[in-house]
């Protein structure tokens, strides 16, 4: 049975229906979720209804929202995740407020139990109001079914304006059979999209910070993924090349510029950056913060840039502008306005003559850069070392690839080695929180999101263990993912830490070795174990020709011990 309005009440629909009905009217596409006691009515409405969009099954709630987050990132629509009440609510929220701080605008909803029931001791009542109010950008529990339109309306608005964030809806079970007037089914188109509604900048500020970059001697541009969210990526491009300045990135920021741009840097800071593009930082006398926080790690605990130097931070929050450092020009606007303003300005100046020879300072930072690294990559000695993976990879994977990576071995190896030759969303790691276990089921959403892109999934040992269970969902939906384990046996990111700042005291890092390739066959993935590195590209040629999901399970070099390019370890 299909219905396109209402039920048998005639003018109304129950709550169910209507939030189907106001998720396709704001061009919803996908749904992941979890199915539950709560949630029976919802489902219910998504089997009977004509709706076009596609429920993806998940075997686990956080995995649900790490799904909707990267197919937000890789689409630029909203990523809608659900999940039943009590310990479905609770295992959602990681997702959440992982993209909540990374300005990924994802919808988590969560049913209820009825209101009805509430203080009566209902099997997995919590408080979902109090739950979610520190994690998103706007929250609200449905305790009327008239209030539901707009809610969803709220929701949807809250998430794509302004700074791009999360919002979460509680559906109580009784706000679920209760009715709606189907005329207030509507939607705003703009919200289907983010971000929406972008801030063009105050033409003095824009006027200023043009006037600090041209007396600058040795200016820096430094990206956050404030850009790639603003789809700002050409501005950008035209700015750099116009004054021939130094343009790096966070590692959030990556796909700003091409990697093989000339005046691409490349990632900066703590994570992936090294002592030859961190001089470039520092010998700066003017920084250019785009759609970035100038957080710990791109700074390496603000110590790079140093105090004194002169700030020009663009982002659409004014609250991250001047948080860390003193701000000389504060523009407030969506990162492409603002580029787009600047390139303008310069027109106007006629700033044919400004040239800060980037292209120069970069090539002679990048020759040292993977000097060291090739000398590393060349290396045939067993467990592999990271540093040949990279390599490999950026010799055999299509130009379009997506990587997801999560934190520990992949993440500062990807940032700073693997090569990607277009702008855009092609690299995606959780650097908000930085939880275990993001890779492996964000890439099911970002694979959905860009069916025609293969993606790579790259985890260590430690993050395959938290969430391998969704390789049923991606063998069930035949996905072809390509699954990269680097197996160290050890939380390796721990025990480096240990041994750079606790003298080598060792403790409750190191754990068994698992043989991933065959818990991958026994998912129906097909999986390859790679010991030798003259193996690799051999292998890595096979996954990529197979037509479904794979799995290379690398015996690699334990994080404590490889000359990964993170500063505290290097020092």
């Amino acid at each position: 049975m299909q219905q396109t309005q209402g039920n048998a009440m005639g003018n109304a629909m129950n709550g169910a229906e209507a939030m189907v009905r106001l998720l396709q009217a704001h061009g919803v596409k996908h749904i992941f979720g979890l199915c539950g006691d709560t949630t029976l009515p919802f489902y219910d409405a998504l089997y009977r209804l004509d709706h076009g969009m596609q429920h993806i099954l998940t075997r686990d709630e956080r995995c649900a929202a790490y799904m909707a987050d990267a197919y937000a990132r890789v689409t630029g629509r909203v990523g809608v995740c659900e999940g039943p009440s009590g310990g479905g609510a609770t295992y959602i929220l990681p997702g959440v407020v992982e993209a909540n701080e990374s300005s990924v605008a994802v919808l988590s909803i969560t049913s209820d139990v009825s209101i009805t029931s509430r203080g009566r001791y209902p099997l997995t009542e919590l408080d979902q109001t109090s739950l979610f109010r520190p994690l998103t950008k706007w929250n609200g529990v449905i305790d009327n079914a008239e209030r539901l339109p707009n809610m969803v309306r709220t929701a949807f608005r809250a998430m794509t304006t302004g700074r791009p964030g999360a919002a979460h809806l509680g559906l109580p079970y009784d706000i679920q059979t209760a009715p709606v007037d189907h005329s207030d089914i509507w939607a705003q188109p703009d919200f289907v999209t983010f971000p929406a509604w972008p801030s063009a900048p105050d033409p003095k500020a824009i006027e200023a910070a043009a006037a600090a970059i041209v007396a600058a001697k040795k200016p820096v541009i430094i990206c956050g993924g404030g850009v790639v969210l603003a789809r700002a990526e050409a501005a950008l491009q035209a700015l750099a090349e116009r004054l021939n300045i130094v343009v790096a990135t966070t590692v959030s920021g990556q796909g700003s510029l091409a990697d093989n741009h000339a005046n691409h840097l490349g990632v900066v800071g703590s994570n992936g950056g090294v002592p030859a593009t961190r001089a470039i930082i520092d010998q700066a006398n003017l920084v250019v913060y785009a759609g970035c926080r100038a957080g710990s790690v791109t700074t390496e605990r603000w110590r790079s840039p140093p105090t004194g130097v002169k700030i020009v931070h663009i982002d659409s929050d004014p609250m991250v502008i001047s948080a860390n450092y003193p701000t000389a020009v504060a523009v407030v606007a969506d990162v492409r306005l603002a580029f787009e303003a600047l390139n303008l300005v310069f027109e106007e100046m006629g700033t044919e003559q400004v040239d800060f020879g980037g292209a120069e300072k970069v090539a002679s930072a990048l020759k040292v850069k993977f000097a060291n690294f090739y000398a590393l990559a060349a290396s045939d000695d067993s467990p592999i070392k990271p540093e040949r993976v990279i390599a490999e990879l950026n010799q055999i994977l299509p130009s379009d690839a997506v990587i997801v990576a999560d934190p520990g071995t992949p993440c500062p190896y990807f940032s700073a080695f693997y090569r990607i030759p277009h702008a855009g969303r092609y690299f995606i790691s959780n650097r908000a929180h930085g939880a275990l276990g993001y890779a492996l089921s964000a890439a099911i959403g970002a694979q959905i999101g860009r069916p025609k892109s293969r993606v790579v999934a790259a985890m260590g040992d430690g993050s395959f263990g938290f969430t391998v269970g969704e390789l049923e969902t991606v063998t069930r939906l035949n996905l072809p993912i390509m699954f990269l384990v680097f197996s160290n046996s050890v939380y390796g990111w721990i025990k480096a830490g240990q041994k750079a700042g606790f003298k080598q005291r060792y403790y409750a890092v190191d754990f068994n070795r698992t043989d991933h390739a065959a818990v991958a066959e026994s998912f129906g993935v097909k999986s390859w174990r790679v010991e030798d590195p003259a193996d690799l590209r051999r292998v890595f040629k096979r996954a990529i020709e197979h037509h479904g999901p794979t799995l290379v399970d690398i015996i690699s070099q334990p994080l404590q011990d490889a000359q990964a390019p993170v500063s505290e370890w290097i020092a």
